[in-house]
């Protein structure tokens, strides 16, 4: 197994540039990271995008609303960034939602949660959870199929996705189709193999993976809970899932065990695999295999829905 030859040729350069978060406040790595966003001159063109502020437990959330032209009922995409959940926001993911929701095609709905350490766990997961509750209540408003609902989110918005799939069996509702789960943040262990292998040279080191745990789920006590580790949960009667897993990913890992815990509790997973990708490749539109990921992702959700 070896590296994507257009990461090969970059992950030098995208190792050393890796800013050291772990030595920062939460403020300061969001700062840092936001300084170094460059958006596109010109985003990919959807029908329709929206900035809305929907009702959370603790306040209002904003979320972003794509529309890709059509004149059917489309599915529903609740879709959680990644960022460690400490940075990152609807702007450093929106061109992957517009190239999703027009890929699928679905109404994609991103989710600005609050973000640790500020807001701790379990915050950003229920703002997710109500996020997705409020689009399963209006999805006639931009045009959704509300038979036709799916969360998803990359790193640490993979684990949100997964949450809140579980909040929604706990909680009666709302009924979800699907789940797609990138790379995806499932458990606060840092001795798997794959940690062994790729947590130091690969882009998203160890220690600052350790330290997105230290800011969202601090307590050692409450990383056991299904809500922050979503593989000591039950999980019987979650909707299908699909799960992306990245061959050079300090989180290869839990994804394989958690798409492998899926499947023994009967729940129907397919895995997206591609070996020679680094953790959050997906979000990287100078390479190859990112869009070739975004359109086999998207068929198999497609396949689903």
């Amino acid at each position: 197994m070896s590296l994507d030859p257009q990461i090969a040729d970059l992950i030098e350069a995208l190792d050393s540039g890796f800013p050291p978060v772990h030595t920062m406040s939460g403020s300061q790595a969001r700062a840092t990271i936001r300084s170094r966003f460059v958006p596109p001159a010109e985003p990919e063109a959807v029908e329709s995008v929206g900035d809305v502020s929907i009702p959370g437990g603790d306040g209002p959330i904003t979320v972003r609303v794509y529309r890709p032209a059509s004149e059917a009922p489309l599915p529903v995409v609740v879709y959680a960034h990644g960022g460690g959940f400490v940075f990152c926001d609807l702007d450093s993911h929106d061109g992957l939602c517009r190239n999703l929701a027009n890929l699928l095609p679905a109404v994609v709905v991103s989710v600005g949660y609050r973000l640790a350490p500020e807001n701790r766990w379990p915050a950003a997961a229920e703002d997710v959870y109500a996020a997705t509750c409020w689009t399963a209540e209006h999805w006639a408003g931009f045009g959704g199929d509300p038979t036709r609902l799916t969360v998803a989110g990359d790193s640490a918005g993979g684990n949100l996705a997964a949450v809140t799939a579980l909040m929604a069996r706990d909680r009666g509702g709302p009924t979800l189709s699907a789940q797609m789960l990138i790379y995806p943040m499932i458990a606060a262990d840092f001795d798997t193999e794959s940690y062994r292998l790729y947590g130091k040279g690969f882009y998203n080191p160890r220690p600052a993976l350790q330290w997105y745990w230290d800011q969202y789920v601090p307590s050692p006590a409450d990383r056991a809970h299904p809500y922050a580790s979503p593989l000591q949960a039950r999980l019987d009667g979650l909707p299908p899932a699909v799960v992306v897993i990245a061959g050079h990913d300090p989180l290869r890992d839990e994804g394989v065990a958690y798409a492998e815990a899926l499947e023994a509790a009967g729940v129907s997973v397919t895995r997206c695999v591609f070996d020679g990708g680094i953790h959050g490749f997906m979000t990287m539109p100078m390479l190859d295999i990112a869009h070739e990921a975004r359109r086999q992702v998207t068929r198999q959700l497609a396949a689903l829905l």
